[in-house]
């Protein structure tokens, strides 16, 4: 990820929303703020009022370190190659639940 400019004071940062409890939180976009605070504050008013949304997550957009398409190749390879990974090799109890 590029290095994000400041601009007066304002960096991006990166919003998340629980739309209800015990759903996952969801990426929704960003706003800028000098400070957590403020980030929350301005994602509640951007974001939580738009719909439903119990919980609110901001982070700084420079803390969010992704992939590039060139880690397409070993970084995302299958562990096929791995069996012992695979549950083919345990055997369920007779009657077993939840497994």
């Amino acid at each position: 990820m590029s290095e994000q400019k400041s601009t007066g004071g304002m960096v991006p940062w990166e919003v998340f929303v629980q739309p209800r409890t015990g759903a996952p939180h969801e990426h929704v976009g960003n706003v800028h703020a000098s400070d957590a605070e403020m980030a929350l504050q301005n994602a509640r008013d951007v974001y939580g009022r738009r719909g439903k949304v119990v919980s609110l997550w901001v982070t700084p957009a420079s803390a969010i370190h992704a992939t590039t398409p060139d880690d397409s190749g070993p970084f995302f390879d299958p562990a096929d190659d791995k069996p012992y990974r695979h549950p083919s090799f345990y055997k369920v109890p007779h009657g077993g639940k939840n497994v």
